[in-house]
C-alpha cells in the first residue's frame, strides 16, 4: 500500500509539473545570454550590447529562437496575459539581436538594414505562430494591439538596438516578474538625463521622442490616466533631481519638448 501511495504521489507531482510548464515558457537560455553579453551602464539606466560575443554564441541564440518559433498559437493563447506579454517582449528583443547579427559588424545603425522602400522593422523574417512576421507585426499587431494588453510601459522593455532606445535589460522578462520588471525599466529610462529631464530655465520637460511617437498608448486610460502629462506626473520622482522641479512635474502643469533620437547602434566596443 505504501509503495502504491508513493507511486500515485509521484504521478501527481509529474502531472502538476507538466501542467505548470505548459502555462509558462522557459526563457533560461535567453536570460543567460543577456546576463553574459549585455552590460548595464549609467547606474542601470542604459545598456550596451556585446554583439561580438553574441556572434560567438549565435548558435545558442538561434536554438532559443527555434524554441520560440515552435510554440503554437493555441499554446500561447492558453497562457495568462503576463506570460504572453513576457514571451512577446523577449521574442522581439531576441529576434532584433539576430537581425543585427546578419550584418554585424558592418553596420552603424539598425537602420542600415533597411532600404528606401522598406524599413528593417518591416522585414518578414520572424517565424512565429506558423507565420513569417516582421518586428513591426510583433510590436504593433500583437504587443500594442488595442484591447489586449493595454500596457504603455512595454515601450521601455522592447529594444530597437539603438542608443536612444530604453536599455536592453540584462535579464529575460518573465510572466511571474513582469509587473516588477516593467516598473523598474520605466523608472530607469526616465532617470536617464540624456533622454529625459526637466529644464527649469525653460520650464519644459525634455523627453524622448518615444512619448511623441506612441502618445496614444500613454493616453489610453491606463491606471485612469488619459493624458501624457498625467503619466509623466506619476513618475515625477524619476524625472527630476530636486524637490522644486518635482513639484512642478507632479502637478502635471508643464509643457514638453521632444529630444532628438540617437539611432546609433547600442554596441559595446
Amino acid at each position: 500500500m505504501t509503495g502504491l501511495i508513493k507511486t500515485f504521489s509521484t504521478v501527481l507531482l509529474l502531472c502538476w509539473t507538466s501542467s505548470l510548464w505548459a502555462e509558462r515558457f522557459d526563457h533560461t537560455a535567453w536570460d543567460q545570454l543577456l546576463r553574459d553579453h549585455v552590460v548595464m551602464i549609467n547606474q542601470g539606466r542604459a545598456s550596451q550590447v556585446d554583439y561580438f560575443a553574441f556572434l560567438e554564441n549565435r548558435q545558442t541564440l538561434q536554438r532559443y529562437l527555434q524554441r520560440l518559433s515552435a510554440v503554437s498559437e493555441h499554446t500561447f493563447i492558453s497562457w495568462k496575459k503576463p506570460e504572453q506579454l513576457a514571451f512577446l517582449i523577449n521574442a522581439y528583443n531576441a529576434f532584433t539581436i539576430e537581425l543585427i547579427l546578419t550584418r554585424y559588424p558592418e553596420l552603424d545603425s539598425i537602420k542600415d538594414l533597411g532600404s528606401f522602400l522598406r524599413s528593417p522593422w518591416k522585414k518578414e523574417f520572424v517565424p512565429l505562430f506558423g507565420k513569417m512576421l516582421s518586428l513591426d507585426e510583433i510590436e504593433h499587431g500583437m504587443i500594442r494591439k488595442n484591447g489586449i494588453y493595454n500596457e504603455p510601459r512595454i515601450h521601455f522593455a522592447v529594444n530597437c538596438a539603438s542608443i536612444g532606445c530604453p536599455a536592453l535589460l540584462n535579464q529575460a522578462f518573465t510572466g511571474q516578474k513582469l509587473e516588477q520588471q516593467l516598473e523598474a525599466v520605466t523608472k530607469a529610462f526616465l532617470e536617464d538625463r540624456t533622454r529625459n529631464r526637466y529644464n527649469p530655465s525653460t520650464a519644459r520637460l525634455e523627453i524622448s521622442k518615444i512619448f511623441n511617437w506612441y502618445s496614444e498608448d500613454f493616453e489610453s486610460g491606463w491606471r485612469g490616466w488619459h493624458s501624457l502629462n498625467q503619466f509623466l506626473a506619476h513618475y515625477a520622482d524619476s524625472l527630476t533631481d530636486n524637490e522644486q522641479d518635482r513639484q512642478v512635474v507632479a502637478s502635471g502643469h508643464f509643457k514638453v519638448r521632444y529630444l532628438e533620437y540617437d539611432w546609433q547602434l547600442n554596441d559595446k566596443r
